[in-house]
């Protein structure tokens, strides 16, 4: 199951995301023959993505990136605000190590698109740390000033993560019951407990939002036991009740996030036929066929002097005739 839970914690001013991801996984990395120690980081930044983007109200999309110079080139995680989450990495041929030694001295980037006209937003730090979750961190401390605890696990049939946030001092509050909050411990109601509807935790901290240092540490505390073995055994609530046994946790409807490449049949073909006809055709005689294959995904696409009769003919039928535009 691929999901992310929103919860709360009133009695200590933090809020929070726990991702569970599982479907997907063969198709996402099945084409493409990444080292262990990369997947492992990719798997890892896949899990950081849907928590990083959570609170995404407008239609585009988040990007973390990473680049450098090191064994891992590039590294991409992509969603929308509707959860639709892809990822690819750039690696030497013998690509090996821990994160300092696949990552040291690259940065990090954090990237919101908008559809349309809407501005752009661009964060970028310089890798720091000795994992991922720490380098996102330092991310949120520096660049949108936010003490963030995340921790991060990758296995080969499963990714995981958790974030905890110290909820901004005086931000304020409608009740997280009212906003169809339940506990940690309590089982939802028959059929979903808050009608369906998406419910945005932000504003739903109970009381009056303040939080002094002694409540963010003992959540800091906490939160350091988690293991990557912790994230990997328990389910969501399971998890929060262990971590957080002596406070109330307040959960909210889980989201569905989707693993999945969008590239298509159709969007090959609407690319070979941007290229224009004369372009097309100067690959097929140098090469015999136009191969193509995914960044993200890897999944090869393969047109033969007939498939590309087939593609501009039935394009120049449906009165689209693509000398008209390039």
């Amino acid at each position: 199951m691929n999901q992310l839970l929103p919860f709360l914690i009133p009695g200590r001013g933090a809020r929070g995301y726990w991702v569970q991801i599982t479907e997907g996984l063969e198709t996402m990395f099945g084409w493409r023959d990444y080292p262990p120690d990369v997947a492992q980081q990719l798997g890892e930044a896949l899990a950081a993505a849907p928590l990083l983007a959570a609170d995404m109200t407008q239609a585009g999309r988040f990007n973390l990136q990473f680049q450098g110079e090191g064994p891992l080139k590039l590294l991409v995680t992509q969603i929308d605000a509707q959860l639709r989450l892809r990822g690819m990495a750039k690696h030497a041929p013998d690509a090996a190590g821990d994160f300092q030694a696949l990552m040291k001295g690259g940065l990090l980037a954090a990237m919101i698109e908008p559809e349309g006209d809407g501005e752009r937003y661009q964060a970028m730090v310089e890798v720091v740390g000795l994992a991922l979750s720490e380098a996102l961190q330092i991310y949120f401390g520096r660049s949108e000033q936010l003490q963030t605890l995340i921790r991060l696990s990758a296995s080969e049939g499963k990714l995981a993560g958790l974030l905890v946030q110290r909820l901004p001092e005086g931000e304020g509050a409608r009740s997280a019951r009212a906003a169809g909050a339940r506990s940690a411990a309590q089982p939802p109601a028959l059929g979903g407990e808050s009608g369906g509807e998406h419910v945005d935790p932000d504003h739903a901290a109970a009381g009056s939002g303040n939080v002094d240092n002694d409540n963010w540490e003992h959540v800091y505390t906490l939160m350091r036991t988690v293991t990557p073995d912790d994230l990997q055994k328990w389910s969501g609530e399971e998890l929060l009740n262990r971590i957080f046994a002596e406070d109330e946790v307040r959960v909210f409807e889980p989201r569905p996030i989707e693993l999945v490449c969008r590239c298509s049949d159709a969007q090959i073909s609407a690319m070979l036929l941007g290229l224009g006809r004369d372009e097309v055709d100067s690959v097929l005689a140098e090469q015999g066929a136009v191969a193509i294959n995914c960044e993200f995904c890897g999944r090869g696409y393969r047109y033969d002097p007939a498939d590309v009769v087939a593609l501009f003919a039935a394009d120049a039928a449906s009165g689209n005739d693509q000398a008209t535009r390039h």
